[in-house]
């Protein structure tokens, strides 16, 4: 056991980490070891109190995630050699672990993940219960129908894994400092930062938050309040069992996901978790109004074995040792989770140099990966990867404290449920983010949460199975949304887009702004474009449509997912470059309405004096009109590639504005479509989309984005250097368009991609073509496969499809149409 001195040892630092739970410990360790000098971590009482002492410490491979298993898979690469680098066991333990499926649609499941595994360099294999029994002897095998197998997997202990960790920290140069706590911190108007302790004060670089359960207090200091809450997580050893000090080998880690508990062998007995269903499960919500109770550390909350008795009773039906032994330790402690379980890792936007890694309910197997994520994003000024699912800026005001609550409830008690492609999770909703039009179309439509909003996933007729159904296979929205495609294309629809990000842009250096941070030319008043935001690296940062107002004013418009994500990273680059630029953030004010379809033009004209013609309002132009007397902004833009605008008007005007746009359509037909739809739309015409075909793991030139990338351009906007250097060396692979012959089933996006009996790449996005009647993805392949009509093959649920590479795109857009039709 280490002890400590309760010193700061210097008042300035580059980094200042808060929090010595393992995570903390790692990004210090990572940050050292990469050569960065004057990092100090401060830990209010000692190493490893708050939630990582007291982990069952459970280290896995798996993850649905697409990148975060890229962060698993570092963590148990540097555990396994961290005793040899440290010297200090880490007690890790590696059996390996398996998934239990004991139901059909679970199968399914675990076929969905395993198309999603195959293109990444982790073991993972669908295993028979005989080889289920093989690796756990002691299970009752009745129910079982088959496992999900990851060898490597396993546990380590979370205090020894911690001091290694903080060894090798201090041996690259970082100062671990504890007991001290963290009273204040001020933020200097040069972006650096003023740490208060009763000890003195640090001046830093950067602060980063990884507190733990106290990241609620720490965000407060600065107004931020986290959406955090501790939840109780309670586990019980067992004494020695005969049967389990009888094995010769260690048993796998069981997951038994419908009983919802894990068991994993703990020296000669077991050690069985549970998690409670939302009704069940404990919240200490005290702490999130009251703050953490001033001297907690190492403490455990009451045991309560009665609110687990149906688990474990579940877990004895299945390993039935466990009916004879005894508990000799229960332990209740807390842990923390955000909304939606996934931790929140990264630069915090509205604060300058404040890191967050914080919300982590599985600290111990993504203390490793995120530590060096982390440390990597802090040296080089870009993530390594995408992680966009882990971005803090995913959450914003809407995030209230009785959402968080209810969120972390519903995400704590489905911890083990079926991951459905197009999950949707009701608890929480609606939030105070709703459109104006939310109240008069929730009764007749499938409602998708996005950033906080509602926004139609598809609309209601008479007869339609209505709900939410999820499936793996085509359900009952696969009708409906034909239905609403045949609409845009054959009359006219309107969709609310009023969840996009929306941002002002005006001062006397916009342009140079724009010009800086966007790979397209900026475009002329009264214009409108596609433009992208590339990283140092030349990768795909963020895409955005950009409209010039007025002179020097900009409207910047980006999907609702990436409001906060893209707004901090714009307003960093103002900060840092010094521009004259004034930046509003207009998303909340601004209704979206999008009206698309051959009748839009002459269902639109109807309502104003505005000259709609092609003629006059060509495709990618921007106009101040009235419709039907309502003051708004048009772009002529549709994601649908149909003819089509974007009307920009204010929330409260919505209403009024979608009745008189449906009074007007009605000799033409009009009617609701949603985003299921609109992606159907999209994937025809071949459009990419961000979070897809692109993102930070990707360049936009095997993106297929050269139309939009002007290497020419005189200004040296972000990542032009690192692209004319990717361009120079030749892409290695490229982003293609396939048709698939499937059955039932439709590519949604991360399923692997074979050839001669290899993965060579991976599908972006997919969806059923109802232009083609048949499937359609994009995928990323090598160079030498990616020529039209090779013939590749695509994994869905278990099974190979045929798939072609054609032309894209599969239905020319309405504006490339026309200027066919004109050239004859």
């Amino acid at each position: 056991k280490e002890t400590s001195s309760p010193s700061l040892g210097k008042d300035r630092a580059d980094t200042v980490i808060i929090g010595g739970g393992c995570v903390g410990v790692s990004l210090a360790y990572h940050l050292a070891k990469a050569g960065l000098k004057d990092v100090v971590l401060l830990e209010k009482s000692e190493l490893t109190a708050g939630s990582t002492w007291h982990a069952a410490g459970l280290t896995t491979y798996f993850h649905p995630g697409i990148n975060l298993k890229k962060i698993h898979a570092y963590s148990i690469k540097l555990y396994e050699k961290l005793e040899e680098e440290t010297g200090q066991s880490v007690g890790f333990h590696q059996p390996g672990s398996i998934r239990i499926a004991s139901t059909p649609t679970r199968v399914d499941e675990f076929k969905y993940q395993m198309t999603r595994a195959g293109w990444h360099p982790t073991e993972q294999y669908l295993i028979t219960p005989e080889k289920v029994q093989e690796l756990f002897p002691l299970l009752k095998m009745d129910k079982v129908l088959a496992g999900l197998y990851n060898p490597g997997d396993g546990h380590i202990d979370p205090y020894s894994l911690t001091m290694a960790l903080a060894a090798g920290a201090r041996k690259y140069g970082a100062q671990l400092n504890y007991p001290v706590q963290v009273t204040n911190l001020n933020s200097r108007s040069d972006g650096t930062w003023e740490v208060e302790t009763p000890l003195g004060i640090i001046r830093a670089k950067r602060i980063v938050n990884a507190a733990g359960f106290w990241a609620r207090d720490i965000g407060k200091m600065i107004g931020l309040p986290h959406p955090l809450i501790p939840v109780h997580h309670q586990y019980v050893v067992t004494s020695t069992i005969p049967e389990v000090k009888a094995l010769k080998t260690e048993l796998a880690v069981i997951r038994d996901l419908e009983g919802s508990y894990y068991v994993r062998q703990e020296r000669d007995g077991l050690l069985f978790g549970p998690y409670e269903s939302e009704e069940k499960m404990k919240l200490q919500d005290s702490w999130v109004t009251n703050g953490v109770p001033p001297g907690f550390g190492k403490e455990l909350f009451e045991s309560d074995l009665d609110r687990i008795m149906e688990y474990i009773e579940a877990a004895m039906e299945m390993v039935p040792v466990l009916r004879k032994a005894d508990i000799v330790n229960t332990i209740a402690g807390p842990i923390t989770y955000s909304p939606d379980i996934l931790p929140m890792v990264g630069p915090h936007q509205g604060v300058r140099n404040y890191w967050v890694a914080i919300g982590f309910g599985y600290g111990i197997i993504h203390a490793g990966g995120i530590g060096k994520y982390l440390s990597d994003w802090i040296l080089e000024g870009e993530p390594p990867f995408d992680l966009i699912e882990l971005d803090p800026n995913r959450y914003g005001k809407w995030t209230t404290t009785e959402y968080t609550a209810a969120k972390a409830r519903e995400s704590y008690g489905f911890n083990n449920v079926v991951g459905y492609p197009k999950e949707e999770r009701f608890a929480g909703r609606p939030t105070e983010r709703t459109s104006g039009l939310y109240h008069l179309l929730k009764s007749r439509c499938s409602m998708g949460f996005h950033a906080g909003w509602e926004q139609p996933h598809w609309f209601y007729k008479p007869g339609d199975e209505t709900g939410y159904k999820p499936s793996f296979r085509r359900t009952n929205w696969f009708d409906p949304v034909g239905r609403e495609y045949k609409q845009v294309m054959e009359k006219v629809g309107v969709i609310d887009l009023s969840p996009f990000g929306k941002f002002r842009v005006k001062g006397t250096d916009s342009v140079k702004l724009l010009d800086h941070l966007f790979a397209n030319v900026v475009p002329k008043v009264g214009s409108t474009n596609i433009s992208h935001m590339l990283t140092p690296r030349g990768k795909v940062y963020a895409e955005l449509t950009v409209s010039q107002q007025f002179p020097g004013e900009f409207m910047l418009v980006t999907g609702s997912g990436s409001e906060l994500h893209d707004l901090r990273w714009i307003e960093e680059k103002v900060t840092t470059g010094g521009y004259k630029v004034e930046i509003e953030n207009i998303t909340e004010e601004m209704g979206v309405l999008g009206v698309a379809g051959p009748y839009a033009r002459q269902v639109l004209q109807k309502l104003t004096n505005e000259d709609l013609s092609d003629g006059s309002f060509k495709f990618l132009q921007c106009k101040h009109l009235k419709l039907s007397n309502i003051a708004l902004t048009a772009i002529r833009i549709s994601y649908t590639g149909e003819l089509g605008w974007e009307l920009y008007h204010r929330k409260e005007d919505s209403v009024a504005l979608y009745s008189a746009i449906m009074e007007a359509g009605q000799k033409e037909g009009i009617d609701d479509f949603g985003t299921y739809a609109l992606n159907a739309l999209r994937l025809e015409k071949g459009f990419r989309a961000w979070g897809a075909e692109m993102n930070c793991d990707t360049n936009p030139l095997e993106a297929g984005l050269e139309y939009f990338v002007k290497l020419n351009k005189p200004a040296d906007f972000i990542g032009k250097q690192a692209l004319k250097q990717i361009k120079e060396k030749g892409l290695e692979r490229r982003l293609v368009y396939l048709t698939l012959e499937t059955d039932n089933v439709d590519p949604e996006g991360n399923e692997s991609v074979w050839h001669d009996g290899k993965v060579i790449g991976n599908t972006t996005s997919g969806c059923f073509s109802y232009g083609a009647q048949q499937s359609l993805a994009f995928a990323y392949v090598p160079m030498e496969l990616s020529k039209v009509g090779q013939k590749l093959e695509v994994e869905l649920l278990g099974k190979n499809y045929p798939a072609t590479i054609i032309q894209e795109p599969l239905v020319l857009t309405e504006p490339t149409r026309m200027r066919l039709q004109r050239k004859g």
